[in-house]
């Protein structure tokens, strides 16, 4: 990690503009900014380049306001357009080498995986799903456990079906952090489940 590249952070948001029961995305990202959600990960993967853009506009200026992270995931290109503070890369994306040669020496760049790897050049990993969620089966705590061992010392998020009951449990399996999107935007009250999980990621 670059000197000056932001931490690591403990709880990030991720975006699915289909899980917010009807409310608009960028207001319930607000609302749980404003609750003290230190990160978003802009993820919409079936939006086109330019609606994309203008919802990445929208969260940058939302982040700024409130110093807050701004993640984009696998458009490298979206990401340098907005100076987003990150990019998390999934499968099919560009490498980090790659990515990292288009961005500044100060951008975060995660990696998603669902199995264990040895540390890399990443600033972080996304492991995961953990738990089950309705379109991926769980491969459990001990196997994201057995990740965080082999990727030391690179810090490793957990993601998949995670509630604030068992963020204690990822924490006490290494887990630098959580990621969730639903516990979040499918959430009533977006700000108390914010403050839950924050509660929980200490």
């Amino acid at each position: 990690m670059q000197a000056g590249t932001p931490s690591v952070p403990p709880l990030v948001l991720v975006t699915d503009r289909h899980e917010t029961a009807g409310r608009d995305l960028v207001e319930v990202v607000c609302a749980a900014l404003d609750a003290g959600l230190p990160a978003i990960q802009l993820r919409e993967k079936d939006l086109p380049g330019g609606q994309l853009l203008a919802l990445a506009e929208r969260l940058r200026k939302a982040t700024t306001v409130r110093r807050a992270l701004l993640l984009v995931n696998d458009r490298v290109d979206v990401a340098v357009a907005v100076g987003a503070d990150g990019v998390q890369l999934g499968h099919g994306a560009l490498s980090v080498a790659d990515a990292r040669r288009l961005l500044s020496p100060d951008t975060l760049v995660g990696v998603s995986t669902h199995e264990a790897v040895e540390a890399n050049d990443a600033d972080f990993l996304l492991f995961g799903a953990v738990y089950p969620t309705p379109g991926k089966s769980a491969v459990g705590v001990a196997a994201f456990r057995a990740a965080v061992a082999t990727a030391r010392p690179l810090p490793m998020l957990a993601i998949g079906g995670i509630t604030a009951a068992q963020v204690p449990e990822l924490r006490a399996a290494g887990a630098a952090g959580v990621a969730v999107i639903r516990a979040i935007l499918g959430a009533p009250d977006p700000a108390a489940a914010t403050r839950a999980l924050l509660v929980a990621a200490r």
